[in-house]
Parts: structure tokens; sequence; C-alpha cells
């Protein structure tokens, strides 16, 4: 079983920067794949950045692709989200989260661990 917890987050105004990190335990951190995850109010929950095992492969979302990026620190065992030039619409509870195939995780069925979620504001 893996635990995974959330800090960051907060409020920001439309352009500016943030940055969510979760930290894992329970499990060997590099036996997991991460992603994170956003939820908005009235919304499906989406996938936004995942990184493989490694950290050698990393993918994104269209709508973060060229302004989010995932990286994993192995030894920390610790998963960062850098969110640059944010939007109104980046808005949401973001959720670290894991899983256990060797593939990264790009969906919400193959997401076997979930973080509490930490909450997102971007102002206009």
């Amino acid at each position: 079983h893996v635990q995974l917890v959330e800090s960051g987050g907060g409020l920001v105004q439309a352009g500016g920067s943030l940055s969510v990190s979760c930290a894992a335990s329970g499990r060997t951190f590099i036996s997991v794949s991460m992603g994170w995850f956003r939820q908005a109010p009235g919304k499906e929950r989406e996938f936004v950045a995942g990184i493989s095992r490694s950290g050698d492969y990393r993918y994104y979302a269209d709508s973060v692709k060229g302004r989010f990026t995932i990286s994993r620190d192995n030894a920390k065992n610790t998963v960062y989200l850098q969110m640059n030039s944010l939007k109104p619409e980046d808005t949401a509870v973001y959720y670290c989260a894991a899983g256990n195939q060797r593939l990264v995780p790009t969906t919400v069925s193959a997401i076997d661990y979930w973080g509490q979620g930490t909450q997102v504001t971007v102002s206009s």
C-alpha cells in the first residue's frame, strides 16, 4: 500500500506560478508510476501529468503542455508539479496519484492510490 500526502497549492493570480508536491510512504517509491490529476467543481477528475518510475518518461494533458512540469525525486520519495502561466481554468483540486503498472498512468482507472487533494485557485 502507498500513502500520498500533497502539500503546496493555494491562491495565485492568472499568469502566476505555483508548485505542489506529494510525499509518498509505505512502499518503495520507485516501484510506482506517479501522476497528477485535477477535479474542478461539477466536472470529472481529469489527467494532468504523469511520470514513469525512473522519471525518464513524462506525459501531459494538452491543456497544460508547455506550462506545467512534473518531476520526481526517488531519493526523497516525492513527486512535484510546477505550474507556470496559470489560468483561471486551472482552478481545481489537484490530486497526487500512483499506479502499480509500469506504464505512466493517464486515466483514473489506472490509478491504485490517491492523495487527499490540494486546492489550487487561480484568480482572473
